[in-house]
């Protein structure tokens, strides 16, 4: 065993006798920094005049701070990891002795022998010096012996970042074997730093110069120690990267580094989420938990990817009850299985059903009576729903007209929908069935004791059947990549930040209120695919194609977040806002439109579906294949359209209600 590896040893098998060794070692620095103190006070040996003095001194030095150490705790560390805050505590430990003993040899005045003043500084000065200096040099050495175990070994590398971070992961390569880094310098962007030698290590250019860095120095991996870097800024990195055809890592964020404090093991792949930018979120957990402890919480479309989130967040705050309802089998029996292992005390109930089915919501409301409900269960898919038509119907506003209701029905207390920013301006029939969703719960808490709360965002980032897992199925297959449009930008979250989001801003609502997450910056469909790209360690179009394929039905360019007339209010949350137009759609408007809506739907009227839906959200453009197709439905029956407009008409007169349009609502 070598003598530098020997201490490592040691501690761990016989900590008491360590440190004790350590204790002695100090001890014999206190006698030797009084003994060089008279020393250099007389510049050799004292008068023999001063014998008393000398070893009383040395006494009650030795015994002071051999006390305050003991006190203080400056043993209770690794030597060898010496930091500033051990050097802090050690120099502030020997002063408080020195003054303790300074002290008491004044108390003890002549008993103790004449004491020259300039002693008490010298010794002092002289044992900060011996203290801190043997610990610094044991260091010193440590580290010297662990470079040479990494320096010319393992994978050479440089690291993007000399900030905080870069030092860290630099402390660690040092440290950590199991690393394989051959550190050959670092790289960063602020022009400040160039030329500076941090920590031994040398900021050798910019990330423009990491292909001819990495040419001069045979660099064969990145590790990106930017753990604040905005979204544009790794997806540069990553394209920096690829052109230099280097390996990139990426050292976590704070957060993540919570669970495990050494940096090292948590280096990772570059994710997708990365290129969102987004920071952590910081969530008012006690106004949360207040909300759904003790409580009986259902979350429809409980197998889906935000319903699920959703049961995995809501099961951290100990509800009486979770209840998951939904009518996959396959993925609610997975959920079922994972809540279970994950959360042993929790109490799931995973419930097959069909929020279209009045008796299903019946049987399992009356059965486990729910207080919370957060309604995710909906068909989302734009162009998929453009084909049918009367699916998203059903589904999206009966579903949830049905599932509202049953949630008055059994004294539910709180409603959450979640909706989409596809409701705003509706190009789609989703959309517009989900804007109708919203009017739904929003005329509804006018006429019950339930608080009914709906959630607008974006596409949510690795969702099932999105984006993100359709790149990466055809990059698997070898391209090519298909984009609808280059300009195509969409705003996303992750899926955890959505749920949580969720969460936060039901513990706040007061009923009626529709709020909207936070998306940040939309980002360019086409920038999406070239960064999943180069994830897969490929390069655009040498390795995988993208192909432009044109707008699908339904489909817009750029999404919207608001419409012209919602004015946005700040919430006690700085991601959440809320809209503040009310609704102007009553009851017994609400009550009207749905029950026209299930005859024209019965009919498989989609004229009428159509003629129904732009009555009702003026706003809504419906995409040339929808009308086409509801032409051509209608052109047997040239009248069945406008004989239900008519008669859609006469209904809304009979009930006294000015409904022809319904004025624009949020």
């Amino acid at each position: 065993m070598s003598p530098i590896s020997m201490p490592a040893s040691l501690i761990a098998g016989d900590r008491t006798f360590w440190r004790s060794l350590i204790s002695f070692r100090d001890l014999v620095t206190f006698a030797l920094a009084a003994l060089l103190a008279f020393g250099l006070r007389f510049d050799g040996a004292p008068p023999r005049r001063f014998d008393r003095a000398l070893v009383v001194s040395l006494c009650v030095w030795v015994l002071t701070k051999t006390i305050t150490f003991m006190v203080v705790g400056v043993n209770r560390g690794y030597w060898h990891h010496t930091s500033i805050y051990d050097a802090q505590r050690v120099a502030l430990a020997n002063t408080a002795g020195s003054i303790l003993g300074g002290l008491i040899l004044i108390v003890l005045g002549g008993h103790a022998g004449v004491v020259p003043r300039s002693v008490y500084a010298l010794e002092w000065i002289i044992s900060c010096f011996l203290l801190l200096g043997t610990r610094l040099s044991i260091r010193l050495v440590v580290a010297a012996r662990r470079s040479r175990w990494t320096d010319g070994e393992g994978t050479r590398t440089l690291i993007f970042g000399a900030g905080s971070a870069g030092l860290q992961l630099l402390w660690e390569a040092r440290q950590n074997r199991n690393l394989s880094c051959d550190v050959v310098g670092l790289i960063d962007d602020d022009l400040t730093k160039m030329g500076l030698i941090l920590d031994g290590k040398k900021v050798l250019g910019t990330g423009d110069s990491l292909k001819s860095l990495a040419k001069k120095h045979n660099v064969k991996r990145v590790l990106i120690a930017m753990p604040s870097a905005t979204g544009p800024q790794i997806a540069r990195i990553l394209r920096l990267a690829a052109d230099a055809g280097v390996e990139y890592n990426m050292v976590p964020s704070l957060g993540e580094l919570i669970l495990d404090k050494k940096l090292g093991g948590q280096i990772r792949k570059v994710a997708v989420e990365d290129l969102l930018g987004r920071q952590s979120i910081q969530l008012d957990q006690a106004h949360i938990r207040e909300r759904i402890q003790g409580k009986v919480v259902m979350v429809t479309g409980a197998a889906g990817s935000i319903g699920s989130e959703l049961c995995r967040q809501i099961a951290r705050f100990q509800p009486a009850a979770l209840i998951g309802f939904d009518q996959a089998e396959t993925p609610l029996f997975q959920l079922d299985s994972e809540l279970r292992r994950t959360f042993p005390g929790l109490t799931f109930h995973a419930e097959i059903g069909d929020i279209t089915v009045p008796d299903h919501l019946d049987d399992v409301m009356e059965r486990l009576r729910p207080a919370v409900l957060y309604h995710a269960a909906a068909y989302k898919h734009v162009p998929l729903m453009e084909k049918h038509v009367f699916a998203a119907v059903e589904n999206n506003i009966f579903g949830t007209w049905r599932t509202a209701l049953a949630a008055i029905k059994y004294g539910v207390a709180d409603f959450v929908m979640i909706s989409t920013d596809k409701a705003v301006r509706p190009t789609s029939v989703m959309g517009a069935t989900k804007r109708i969703a919203e009017l739904v719960i929003r005329a509804l808490q006018k006429e019950s004791g339930t608080r009914f709360v709906a959630v607008r965002f974006g596409n949510v980032l690795g969702s099932n059947g999105s984006v993100v897992p359709t790149f990466r199925e055809q990059i698997a297959a070898g391209g090519p990549v298909t984009v609808t449009h280059p300009e195509m930008r969409r705003y996303f979250m992750t899926i955890p930040e959505a749920a949580q989001l969720v969460l936060q801003a039901f513990s706040f609502g007061q009923g009626g209120d529709v709020f909207l997450l936070d998306m940040g910056e939309p980002i360019k469909i086409v920038d999406l695919a070239i960064n999943l790209i180069l994830l897969s360690g490929l390069k655009p179009e040498r390795d995988i194609r993208i192909q432009f394929t044109g707008l699908r039905p339904g489909e817009k360019l750029f999404e919207e977040l608001n419409l012209r007339n919602e004015s946005l209010l700040a919430t006690q949350h700085s991601k959440i806002r809320r809209y503040a137009s009310p609704s102007s759609l009553n009851h017994e408007q609400l009550r009207t439109l749905v029950q026209e809506m299930h005859r024209v739907v019965e009919e498989r009227d989609l004229s009428g579906v159509l003629e129904l839906l732009k009555q009702a959200i003026p706003d809504y453009t419906p995409s040339i294949p929808v009308l086409n197709a509801a032409s051509i439905g209608a052109a047997p029956r040239e009248l069945r359209a406008k004989d239900a407009l008519v008669t859609y008409s006469a209904t809304v007169e009979s009930a006294s209600v000015n409904f022809s349009p319904i004025p624009e609502a949020g």
